[in-house]
């Protein structure tokens, strides 16, 4: 029964299966596949009869796996994957070991990443990352059309993170950071009054990181200065921040290093937001390449070093 039920499994209702996955429609798979919507219900309909389950379930927003469909999926996926790869391979010549594709944000650019592709390039002979940077919604709406590989940073409760998978690496508080020499420093937890009087540096308004900064404004009581400088860029704010007043509610993952070199200084108001958690979202209606698993593996070995050095 086995063998007969493998020999009527064909790579087009694999292939159909995870598009219309990664679509949420018969339509757009039909346009993506080259092929006519009635097509795209058939070859489902077989998949579903050889199968004796319903894989898909029609709703508002479109179709979604059904939790028969979800279970399915970890094995179509890297099913027809490793065939992709093993035909890459083959054409490529074995040694082109891979690409991976990551949207990170700001929160992991500057410490854990350049880690993280250090590591990547000096276990793997062949291999091209590339990053994309941005907002996570921005980064998230790539994910979903396969457009990336990975997302990597704190994002868990944006609404857009819905239908992919977030995996928890480590969590990240916010910290106030100043150049050395600045007046607060002096002042320590009485600095909490007058942190209005300066210029302030602060994610972009609606992302996730933003909802952390403006909570340890609440936290302290203290309304937010009317300067601001608004932006995602940690260059930009580290270098605003060296030639300047402002105060900067940074993660601490992007003033690590300037803390521990003594470029930048924390203030210590008593108080630490805890802040977010970062992790590792990724597509389930996507498998994962080889180059992209190396890199969650590599993601995971870092966070939990990080969290070994933490209190």
């Amino acid at each position: 029964m086995a063998m007969n039920l493998d020999n009527r499994i064909k790579f087009r209702h694999l292939t159909c299966f995870l598009e219309i996955a990664r679509q949420r429609s018969f339509a757009k798979a039909a346009d993506s596949l080259a092929i006519s919507q009635p097509a795209v219900s058939k070859t489902l309909k077989e998949l579903e009869e050889i199968l004796a389950a319903v894989l898909f379930e029609r709703g508002k927003g479109g179709v979604s796996l059904t939790a028969a469909g979800l279970a399915f999926m970890r094995y179509a996926g890297p099913c027809v994957q490793a065939l992709r790869d093993g035909v890459a391979s083959l054409r490529g010549g074995e040694h082109d070991a891979g690409h991976v594709r990551v949207g990170v944000l700001s929160t992991v650019e500057s410490l854990l990443i350049p880690e993280v592709v250090r590591r990547l390039h000096e276990r793997h002979a062949a291999l091209v990352v590339s990053v994309a940077t941005g907002p996570s919604a921005y980064l998230l709406s790539q994910l979903r059309v396969g457009e990336l590989d990975l997302v990597v940073g704190r994002m868990t409760d944006s609404p857009e993170i819905q239908g992919l998978t977030f995996e928890h690496l480590y969590s990240e508080s916010m910290s106030l950071v100043v150049r050395p020499g600045h007046p607060l420093l002096a002042l320590g937890d009485e600095g909490l009054v007058q942190l209005g009087d300066y210029p302030l540096v602060l994610p972009l308004a609606g992302t996730t990181i933003r909802r952390y900064a403006d909570s340890l404004f609440v936290q302290c009581g203290v309304p937010q200065p009317r300067q601001r400088l608004e932006t995602l860029s940690p260059a930009l704010s580290r270098r605003y921040v060296q030639c300047s007043d402002a105060v900067w509610v940074a993660p601490l993952d992007a003033v690590r290093l300037d803390l521990q070199s003594g470029e930048l200084a924390e203030l210590s108001l008593g108080i630490r937001e805890p802040g977010g958690s970062v992790g590792i979202c990724s597509n389930a209606a996507l498998p994962l390449s080889l180059a992209a698993q190396w890199c969650c593996e590599t993601l995971r070995e870092l966070a939990s070093e990080y969290h070994g050095h933490r209190s």
